[in-house]
């Protein structure tokens, strides 16, 4: 410990470096603040919010949002139950397809790389549009009101078959030969060989299927009307509306709250944010470590 002092004490950081270390708290800090006044206003009051301004340290600490949103625990969870099921099973099979996808047509060998490979690209440039989407889900497919509905639509993207196929392109073609020699199967060889190797590059893909998953709404807006089938971003979403609701003066009209009631709606938008948040800001350190290496070797063009 004394020589590592030592060792600083003789060699000053030079002036570069620092400014470059500064800088880059300077960023961090600019991106946790905000992330701090969305906690720190969502205990707040909405008195203190008009009077006092969005604020890290509330003045005078409240649950009231937390309360308002949580006041039906069990639609909670069955939207948190829906959404971590979604997530997890749709971040699986996605990796799944997409990297056999991926992994065929990085194959120099296969009869039909060409076909496939233009195939997805021209998915990224050309969509048939909301219209003939739900068409086929709801009208062909028979699948409104479904789980299924709610993970088919997001099982392949080209951006991420592309993004896979940079990663996998990668690999030596030898590796892939001397497995054929040894006697290896093609299912072998992609399941033994190819996906153990790949960990950067698939760590990468579930994380973005995750958020996918994790985020969406738009989904449960058009297939679902099941209230047992609603994700927890569209179920904060109409608490949010409710809530704006309940503070117009129709709804004082019509006796739902009292003259004078003031409902939480401002703080309760940032208490939403931390409920919605707080699960994916837990999961993000453990692909963090991959995330770079998958993304920018994922990236390079082949």
């Amino acid at each position: 410990m004394k020589d590592y002092a030592t060792t600083l004490a003789r060699k000053p950081l030079p002036v570069g470096k620092l400014i470059i270390h500064l800088i880059f708290i300077a960023l961090c800090a600019a991106c946790v603040f905000p992330f701090l006044v969305i906690i720190g206003t969502s205990f707040q009051s909405e008195n203190d919010i008009v009077r006092f301004g969005y604020s890290i340290l509330p003045k005078n600490f409240t649950w009231d949002a937390y309360r308002v949103i949580l006041h039906a625990p069990k639609t909670l969870l069955q939207s948190y139950f829906v959404t971590i099921a979604t997530t997890v099973v749709g971040s699986i099979v996605g990796m799944w397809v997409t990297t056999t996808y991926a992994y065929a047509i990085s194959r120099k060998d296969y009869r039909f790389r060409s076909f496939l490979a233009f195939f997805i690209f021209f998915t990224m440039l050309f969509h048939g549009g909301m219209v003939p989407s739900y068409i086929l889900m709801v009208k062909w497919l028979g699948l409104k009101n479904t789980a299924l509905a709610l993970i088919l639509p997001y099982l392949i993207s080209g951006w991420f078959v592309m993004l896979m196929k940079g990663f996998l392109q990668t690999i030596p073609e030898a590796v892939i030969e001397s497995a054929k020699i040894d006697g290896a199967g093609e299912l072998r060889i992609f399941a033994q060989i190819v996906l153990p190797i790949s960990k950067p590059a698939l760590a990468t893909l579930g994380l973005f299927f995750a958020l996918q998953y994790w985020n969406d709404w738009w989904l449960t807006l058009l297939y679902v009307e099941n209230d047992n089938l609603m994700k927890l971003q569209y179920l904060l979403i109409r608490v949010l509306k409710n809530m704006e609701y309940l503070n117009s003066a129709e709804a004082i009209e019509y006796g739902l709250v009292k003259p004078g009631m003031l409902v939480p709606s401002l703080s309760a938008r940032m208490a939403m944010c931390i409920l919605a948040a707080g699960p994916m800001l837990l999961v993000f350190p453990l692909f963090q470590k991959y995330f770079v290496q998958g993304l920018t070797v994922g990236s390079v063009k082949g």
